[in-house]
């Protein structure tokens, strides 16, 4: 089975210039968002008057117009903003979630108005814990010569690098601190939410499978997939040395070790062997993994000889590799984590009707996915070990939520038990 290229990764581009004036900064883009922005402005103020609603939009508005003005521009090429089937699957996702959230909020008695004022903060926390928590992991590929290219590979999303625990625990902060201010209770509206979570994240997997991350590793199943050469596997597999019939460490300790190696392959008949360390590359020494796989990946693309040297001073002129047109089969674990999101939200919803006590059926969800999110960890590939361990962050932190989920617990159950009805927040 393959991947087609055309839905990969980039689906169309949005012009940098429409008649002569820019689209976004201070253009276009901004010029439709301050009339939206007067609309709502007079909307919410004819219904609500200049109160705290009216002036909570303001934040709101101003983030947008900020993102519009410097982000945007930032993250745009040559041919315009790209719009990219990951972004465009993460917007799915967040629209599905929110509609089923707004339609389970009303059914307890709270207006549409005010759980999309949450869900537009919860939406801003989630994006900004998730890609904190992928910089973090990954900084060494954001760090940059000057601030600004810092700034702006950290801002560049379209292209993927959103983690699933870091939107859950910056959406979740942002929600807890909106209930607090509104004075809404907690657990009931976790309850309501957890559904939908689990909704936006089957979806949202289907951007990662659109966009050739989260992988698994190569397998040779029938349901295997194969990605393009402009994909995330491809690129981890050719800058690993997989095109080139070896496999490099992944551990922070042996990140330019030889670990495997193809029988008859490009590697093998250069000399190299299973546990040799490579030092240096065409001729210059190899200071981090990062010149091995960059070397790697320009010699692959190249079509070009490789020499190395390891550190029993042997020296391996590799053969070049003529590029595939697809990656090697990988295991679909975008497939199989939407398939278990899915699963997932059925079995909440399933339960929801014997759940009595508030915060049940949350806890039911962060008892379920850190489970099933380290089990998928074991087929995928493209998170290291991380913590001088043998697992994941991604592991790490499932552990850690298993560990908290029991304390969450033995709150739940210390809650009133309530007949089997659905909750409301409406008091009397």
């Amino acid at each position: 089975m393959t991947w087609s290229r055309a839905v990969c990764r980039t689906l169309f581009h949005i012009p940098n210039e429409i008649a002569g004036v820019g689209v976004f900064g201070v253009g276009w883009l901004l010029g439709l968002w301050v009339i939206v922005g007067i609309v709502i402005l007079a909307w919410v103020g004819r219904k609500e008057g200049l109160g705290r609603e009216w002036f909570g939009y303001l934040p709101l508005l101003a983030i947008v117009a900020a993102a519009i003005v410097w982000v945007l521009p930032a993250v745009c090429d040559k041919e315009g903003l790209p719009i990219r089937g990951y972004g465009t699957m993460m917007l799915v996702a967040v629209a599905s979630g929110t509609g089923l959230f707004v339609w389970r909020m009303a059914r307890v008695g709270v207006e549409p108005d005010l759980t999309l004022s949450m869900v537009f903060w919860m939406f801003l926390g989630g994006i900004l814990g998730a890609r904190a928590f992928y910089v973090i992991e990954y900084w060494s590929d954001f760090h940059k010569p000057t601030l600004g290219a810092t700034l702006a590979a950290v801002a560049n999303i379209t292209l993927g690098g959103l983690v699933v625990y870091g939107s859950l625990l910056g959406g979740l902060a942002a929600m807890f601190i909106f209930l607090r201010a509104r004075r809404l209770p907690a657990l009931v509206v976790c309850d309501r939410l957890a559904p939908c979570l689990v909704l936006g994240l089957a979806i949202g997997r289907v951007g990662c499978l659109m966009n050739g991350c989260c992988f698994g590793g190569p397998c040779d199943h029938a349901w295997a997939l194969r990605f393009p050469p402009d994909s995330q596997v491809y690129e981890s597999q050719a800058s690993g040395g997989l095109f080139h019939g070896m496999k490099l460490g992944e551990d922070a300790g042996e990140p330019t070790t030889v670990i495997e190696i193809e029988p008859d392959g490009p590697a093998a008949r250069a000399g190299l062997r299973p546990g040799d360390r490579i030092v240096g590359v065409e001729g210059r020494p190899v200071e981090s993994a990062r010149d091995l796989r960059s070397a790697l990946l320009l010699a692959y693309f190249e079509e070009r000889p490789l020499a190395l040297r390891t550190a029993g001073g042997r020296d391996a002129q590799m053969a070049a590799v003529p590029i595939a047109p697809r990656s090697l089969p990988v295991t679909p674990t975008q497939p199989l984590a939407t398939i278990n999101a899915l699963a997932i939200m059925l079995f909440l919803l399933a339960c929801e009707p014997f759940c009595r006590r508030d915060g049940q059926l949350f806890a039911i969800l962060l008892t379920l996915y850190p489970i099933t999110r380290f089990i998928l960890e074991i087929i995928r590939t493209d998170e290291h070990a991380v913590f001088d361990t043998s697992l994941s962050i991604s592991q790490n932190v499932s552990i850690l939520v298993l560990v908290g989920i029991v304390v969450f617990w033995i709150f739940v159950f210390r809650q009133p038990a309530r007949p089997f009805r659905d909750p409301s927040l409406r008091s009397g």
